[in-house]
């Protein structure tokens, strides 16, 4: 019996020693060769495999698995047939791998045992498939996806995504289960460029059988916004400048990214643009209303890929609310009060948090505008703050010695909130004295009024 550790951890090993990227998924894989799964479990190692011959080790609980091989007998990810047996070489193992830089070992001596040019292959920054076998699993293209959103300095080999491309018109990725899916969006979210993974679904044909929704945003314009108060027109010298929406999504996914945020914000921000694609083209550079048409695409969107409630929730309070945010700065008191009850911001304040930082990367993520402070970030956090800080216990009991009940302490609790966000500078409803600098320059004609209402005639 023979151990290889095998996989990602000589592929970062390698990586690390090289001087180049530290990034490391943790796991240390191994293969075993010429044991049985009898064998393995005198040995004392534990069975976890329901698929084929996986083990936990005894005493580190690291997983090693039998070699096997692997042969396709129906399309998508569960369409295979494994063999595992004291035949089956480590050749044979590494040979069914999708990346070149995926399918290294390393013996007991720490001798690497490349025979795919997986090193040079790393030394050349280049993702390129191991054999046509690749073509069998559609997950691998998500896969490829998730590795250029970590190593954006990688490029694919053209004859790897021209094999992309042939799966893709040859219906395997439908075949895809949700969670499947899912579980490789979510982690090519959190990567260090998570566009890249969206481009390349993208070249490949994939994002538009996938995500189709986040797809038509492409070749659709919308008017560049000028969202932060420090925003001069030298960032934005054209007043009539537009920016390609799908484009400008990728910014946001890449502005979160560097901002280091959560899965939750960054799923946010992939749904925050999905209204426009619905946009008639008449219409376009402007997108009135897209911010209702979002929230009606995140929702069906999110339950076929199985995203967690958390996740669709503000992705679909990003779409209704994000223009509203933008305006911040230009709301009264009265407005922001209702802001956070429909953000339902007095219980659920984190929520409320994650989806201003949505809307400081769809600002900052604006052309010219990726070093400025979005205002309005601090500043509605601050008016959550002030309204919170309200007694609600003790304006109750006080309107209640006055004789109200029902509804009418609600809105006695609402006007103290109200009034506390007038002491934090917020100028009282209709009074415009105060009001400060509007991001929607770009949008002419537009009213608080509207909105507060979302009937914004271009939205951000």
């Amino acid at each position: 019996m023979q151990t290889y550790l095998v996989g990602g951890a000589v592929r970062d090993q390698l990586l690390a020693s090289g001087g180049g990227h530290q990034h490391s998924d943790g796991d240390r894989d191994w293969v075993v060769v010429g044991a049985t799964p009898e064998e393995m479990i005198k040995a004392g190692y534990t069975p976890v495999g329901r698929d084929f011959p996986v083990f936990l080790h005894p005493k580190t609980r690291e997983e090693y698995a039998l070699a096997r091989t692997e042969r396709k007998r129906a399309p998508g990810y569960h369409g295979f047939v494994f063999h595992a047996g004291r035949e089956v070489t480590l050749e044979d193992d590494l040979a069914r791998r999708d990346l070149t830089i995926n399918a290294m070992a390393m013996d007991d001596r720490d001798r690497l045992i490349d025979l795919h040019g997986g090193a040079r292959d790393l030394r050349e920054r280049l993702l390129r498939h191991v054999s046509p076998a690749f073509a069998e699993d559609p997950v691998r293209i998500l896969r490829l996806a998730r590795f250029a959103a970590r190593w954006p300095d990688f490029t694919v080999a053209d004859d790897t995504l021209a094999l992309c491309r042939a799966m893709v018109q040859a219906g395997e990725v439908d075949a895809l289960v949700a969670e499947r899916v899912w579980q490789e969006l979510a982690r090519g979210l959190m990567e260090a460029r998570p566009s890249r993974m969206v481009e390349l679904l993208r070249d490949c044909g994939a994002l538009q059988r996938l995500l189709p929704e986040v797809d038509r945003l492409f070749g659709v314009p919308q008017r560049v916004q000028r969202l932060s108060p420090a925003a001069t027109a030298a960032a934005i010298p054209d007043a009539d400048a537009t920016v390609d929406t799908g484009a400008q999504l990728l910014a946001m996914l890449d502005m979160a990214a560097r901002l280091d945020l959560t899965l939750t914000v960054r799923y946010g921000c992939l749904g925050h643009e999905v209204g426009k694609g619905l946009t008639p083209e008449p219409q376009w550079p402007d997108h009135a209303g897209q911010g209702g048409c979002g929230a009606d695409l995140l929702g069906p969107l999110s339950q076929r890929l199985r995203v967690p409630a958390a996740l669709r929730e503000l992705a679909e309070l990003v779409a209704r609310e994000h223009a509203v945010i933008h305006a911040g700065l230009s709301l009264d008191a009265s407005a922001v009060m209702r802001l956070l009850q429909r953000c339902d911001a007095w219980r659920r304040p984190e929520r409320f948090a994650e989806l201003l930082l949505v809307c400081e990367c769809a600002a900052r993520a604006q052309p010219g505008q990726s070093e400025q402070v979005y205002t309005q970030r601090q500043r509605l956090a601050q008016g959550l703050a002030a309204a919170q800080a309200v007694d609600a216990s003790a304006v109750v009991a006080a309107a209640r010695a006055q004789g109200l009940a029902g509804p009418a302490l609600a809105r006695a609790l609402d006007q103290a909130r109200e009034q506390a966000l007038c002491q934090a500078g917020w100028p009282a409803a209709g009074d415009s004295a105060g009001t400060a600098h509007s991001p929607s320059q770009s949008q002419s004609g537009s009213t608080l009024e509207q909105l507060d209402h979302h009937q914004l005639p271009a939205s951000a």
